[in-house]
């Protein structure tokens, strides 16, 4: 049977429950088609015993096999192994078990973290058949947790862009659109949320790869702290800015995957060692007293007249939640291409010099064109990211959290085409832009992003409009380091005092 809609709901109830500890819910208690539930709704019904582990997962593999041939999102789905895993878990509930929120829900990882038996390939063929012995630390967290893997996303290839268009298994397609890309590098994860096929998903995010696809396919992403998510058994794009976060329907969805990813891990060198909130509590948290920064250093110029529209309107919506919005100045971020040039080419040194050619060609031009970096401008710009995060930490005493456009111009066309008009509206000064080998972003590129992946600080992107074409605009708002949950709690605010993040993309 054909998967329903997201919009629709069943009106009588269903009958076919996996096993006799599970109910059969009636009208009022979920939808027909269970894939559309969120994360929290569908942890809900687990729990209560409503809805089966089996059930869930059954209808994101529905989904991925009705749909995912238009998005190509997925590079590997282990439909034997999530089903395995789902009776598993159904049974411990049966026998009076639950591990907690992400109990039985069914979520999908980025191909370049790693996974112990399962193929990950980082959308390269320099890995397309690497098949690593061990998992990285989050997927060992997350299935401790309960969660159900239903395979490896597809991304821009080594997270080197920001369109999902360069992937040695093809382009990722936005499902708002399918001849526009969904941003990047994280783009099968966006793809995927947004499309109902999985109830959550990883991405990882150095230059705005969580936030980029968040923004452009109409979905929540958090970037969490540098440090506070482990990256050991993710394969690098930059160490130094590298972070792993969720991407989810919903912020309390990302609040409840954040519980379980965060914790210090000694088996990376830049966890940090500090005690982990319930960033659950900042869903339905006080928001009144909060005092909100616009930075003033370009974060706000050249956008896009919908997104510009777009966001002023939420400002006020903002304003209505908070202590009100004031200009803030911020100190400048630099460029992250002096960082990330020379610690590409480090990592990539082995087999861009054996095997150029099992590279997509953007990508080997990339790589190839980082082999000059400067030590000097390395250096000189490593040690800026130090003194920057620690420089940042000062504006928190004038402003608990910074708004900002999480992208300047919608996402464009999949393999380029002209760039998407702009209104030359905003205030002047520079935001944290890469340049040189830089990986770009094709839906208002890294301008607004990256400078929050040089600063370490928790961000958030949130839907928050439409373009007249129909497009997803996302608002990003960032906080102090370690403060994932003001930014939680307001960005839980704004979504509930809005209904962006209710409206789904029509793939029938």
């Amino acid at each position: 049977m054909a998967p329903l809609t997201r919009r629709a709901f069943v009106a009588a109830g269903l009958t076919a429950a996996v096993g006799s500890s599970f109910r059969v819910f009636g009208a009022q208690q979920a939808p027909a088609d269970l894939a559309a539930l969120t994360l929290g709704r569908a942890s809900d019904l687990v729990r209560r015993r409503d809805v089966s582990p089996v059930e869930l997962t059954e209808a994101c593999l529905r989904r991925i096999e009705t749909y995912d041939a238009s998005l190509n999102a997925f590079i590997t789905v282990t439909r034997e192994q999530a089903l395995t895993a789902a009776r598993g878990l159904e049974a411990e509930l049966a026998d009076g078990r639950w591990r907690g929120p992400l109990h039985g829900i069914p979520i999908a990882l980025k191909d370049n973290i790693d996974t112990a038996g399962i193929l990950t390939t980082a959308a390269s063929g320099v890995f397309q058949t690497r098949v690593p012995e061990a998992d990285a630390e989050v997927v060992t967290r997350l299935q401790n947790a309960g969660a159900i893997l239903l395979g490896k996303l597809n991304l821009h290839e080594f997270a080197l862009g920001g369109t999902s268009s360069v992937s040695h298994f093809g382009p990722v397609h936005n499902p708002w659109d399918l001849e526009r890309h969904p941003g990047g590098s994280s783009g099968g994860s966006g793809a995927a949320v947004a499309a109902d096929l999985c109830l959550g998903a990883l991405g990882t995010d150095t230059g705005g790869s969580v936030r980029i696809p968040a923004s452009c396919c109409g979905i929540v992403g958090l970037k969490p702290t540098y440090g506070r998510v482990s990256n050991h058994g993710v394969i690098p794009m930059a160490w130094t800015l590298d972070h792993v976060g969720p991407m989810c329907k919903t912020v309390e969805d990302a609040a409840l995957m954040l519980n379980v990813l965060a914790g210090h891990d000694a088996r990376d060198p830049v966890s940090v060692d500090r005690p982990v909130d319930d960033y659950a509590r900042g869903i339905g948290a006080p928001t009144p007293q909060l005092r909100l920064g616009r930075p003033t250093a370009g974060f706000f110029e050249n956008l896009h007249p919908d997104i510009a529209d777009a966001l002023e309107v939420a400002i006020g919506v903002l304003e209505g939640l908070t202590a009100g919005v004031r200009d803030v100045a911020i100190p400048a971020a630099g460029s992250v291409a002096d960082v990330w040039n020379a610690e590409i080419y480090a990592y990539h040194q082995p087999w861009i010099t054996a095997s150029p050619e099992l590279y997509q060609a953007p990508t080997r031009a990339l790589i190839q064109g980082t082999e000059s970096a400067s030590a000097t401008v390395y250096a000189q710009a490593r040690r800026h990211v130090d003194e920057v995060r620690r420089d940042i930490a000062r504006v928190f005493e004038e402003v608990d959290l910074l708004i900002t456009p999480t992208q300047r111009t919608p996402p464009g066309p999949i393999g380029g085409g002209p760039p998407a008009p702009n209104a030359g509206r905003g205030r002047g000064g520079r935001g944290g832009r890469g340049r040189g080998g830089a990986p770009g972003g094709g839906g208002g590129g890294l301008n607004n992003t990256a400078a929050f992946d040089i600063y370490g600080l928790p961000t958030i992107s949130v839907p928050c409009g439409f373009t007249s074409e129909g497009l997803p605009i996302g608002l990003q708002i960032s906080g102090a380091h370690f403060d994932e949950a003001t930014v939680i709690a307001l960005a839980h605010a704004y979504e509930q005092a809005t209904d962006w993040h209710r409206r789904q993309p029509d793939l029938s």
